[in-house]
């Protein structure tokens, strides 16, 4: 019956292409390949005729009929192949408006069609910038930089989809690498990838440290460490735009002893954002940061513990396709004098801990990138390690990798080559850090935006 229908269906193309031909004849057109790349700044839908024809003799929903990327603006459009993947049906409310599934499987540029994305927390400026609020002239730099904006907070709406389904799905007994696995891909899924990661896509390898690892710590294939009740996992995801990264971070219990903790960190998190600005000093934010985290204690097992920052774990601005920018954000006093200056981006990001407040480096190496300032005149001689650099410099760029996303990409017995290429300075290894073992370390983290009128948190959520 299908083989049938197909072949009838093929016949009516046929007939259309054999009208089409004769020139003043009107009916159904089918439209040559070369016309399909009308120009972008149209905003009505280009439809391939033939696909339409073919949809309605088989009774399914035409490909024509779902979104095209021609319909949002230029900033929501989220590299080649996009529409390839956008789904036939987009679920919507009772007014009409798009909506997500749970889990979610709707690219974010499907439920903002107009290309305009809600815009994060905004702090205005205050002192002897208070003038920026109102300055017409400040209000014209921000209209010029529109596609910017919207390129990033497309990536913050992303992050906020993923880690509130992150929130829904992960519970104790869960391995580890699942856990990032399911992260990872909603990402890559809701920012429409599409294999495409330096046009958009994971930000940086999802961490999940546990307990006293304090940062840089995701499984490695094969991992089988699973999630416990009574541990505490930091949740760092990452996304991006055009390399304009978004870098959040939230910390996951299950036992309510750790409540302090965490109310502690985030409250100095939240601290650190406000203090921030144009023309602030990094020492002045580190102080505000130390003064409120030290502020808490918690007790554990009948010991009372004062939350302490880690002091050699700071914040950073961020650059396009680079995570740590040239500016550290310190989370104690006697920081640098260095100032924040308007359009920078920025993640505060604070950690308090039972410990010694003092990280150091330990355990197996999972994150690692290709060095932004790599050594003139370095020579690879392994093939090995050549063709490891090749594929580094295609898929990722100077953005954060992994091991798994190597395993993923089918590069097999890599690890002498990877470990050549970290010895000759052209790659990076970022090493877990950890505290004192027996501690336990919490974390949250946002990024922001001085923009010329006001500071932008793109990550804020209902969530934190």
């Amino acid at each position: 019956m299908v083989n049938n229908e197909l072949e009838r269906a093929l016949g009516v193309l046929q007939v259309v292409a054999k009208e089409n031909k004769h020139a003043g004849k009107k009916g159904v057109r089918v439209k040559k390949a070369s016309e399909k790349k009308a120009d972008k700044n149209k905003k009505n839908k280009k439809v391939d005729n033939d696909d339409d024809v073919f949809a309605e003799f088989m009774n399914i929903p035409a490909a024509s009929s779902a979104p095209s990327p021609s319909e949002s603006s230029s900033s929501s459009k989220v590299g080649p192949g996009s529409s390839s993947s956008t789904p036939l049906h987009v679920p919507v409310d009772e007014n009409g408006r798009p909506q997500q599934t749970d889990p979610p499987t709707i690219p974010v540029r499907l439920l903002f069609p107009d290309g305009v994305y809600p815009v994060g927390e905004i702090q205005e400026y205050i002192a002897e910038n208070s003038y920026r609020t109102t300055s017409a002239e400040l209000r014209e730099k921000e209209r010029l930089e529109h596609d910017l904006y919207e390129d990033v907070r497309q990536a913050a709406e992303v992050h906020r989809q993923v880690r509130q389904y992150a929130q829904r799905f992960v519970k104790p007994g869960m391995l580890m690498t699942e856990i990032v696995e399911r992260v990872e891909d909603c990402v890559r899924t809701l920012i429409e990838e599409n294999g495409l990661r330096l046009q958009a896509g994971v930000g940086f390898p999802t961490g999940c440290s546990l307990n006293h690892v304090a940062a840089h710590w995701t499984p490695n294939s094969g991992d089988k460490t699973v999630l416990h009740y009574d541990d505490v996992m930091k949740l760092d995801i990452g996304t991006h735009i055009n390399g304009r990264i978004i870098d959040s971070a939230f910390t996951v219990t299950f036992n309510p002893r750790y409540d302090p903790l965490k109310e502690a960190v985030r409250d100095a998190t939240n601290t650190g954002v406000r203090t921030a600005g144009i023309d602030v000093r990094l020492c002045d934010v580190g102080a505000a940061i130390q003064e409120v985290m030290e502020s808490y204690e918690i007790e554990l097992d009948g010991k009372t513990y004062q939350i302490k920052p880690l002091r050699n774990l700071c914040g950073h601005s961020i650059w396009p396709y680079r995570i740590h920018g040239d500016k550290s954000v310190p989370s104690v006093r006697g920081g640098p004098t260095t100032r924040m200056e308007e359009g920078e981006f920025f993640a505060i990001e604070t950690f308090g801990s039972t410990g010694r407040g003092f990280v150091v480096e330990d355990l197996e190496c999972s994150h690692y990138g290709k060095a932004f300032d790599p050594p003139s005149g370095v020579t690879i001689r392994s093939a090995k390690a050549k063709d490891l650099y090749a594929h580094i410099n295609k898929h990722h760029g100077t953005l954060a990798f992994c091991r798994r996303w190597l395993d993923r990409a089918g590069q097999e017995k890599y690890l002498l080559a990877l470990k050549n290429l970290v010895d000759l300075g052209l790659v990076e290894s970022y090493m877990p850090l950890v505290d004192v073992k027996g501690s336990y370390v919490a974390q949250f983290e946002h990024t922001f935006l001085l923009r010329p009128t006001c500071k932008e948190v793109l990550s804020r959520g209902s969530d934190y």
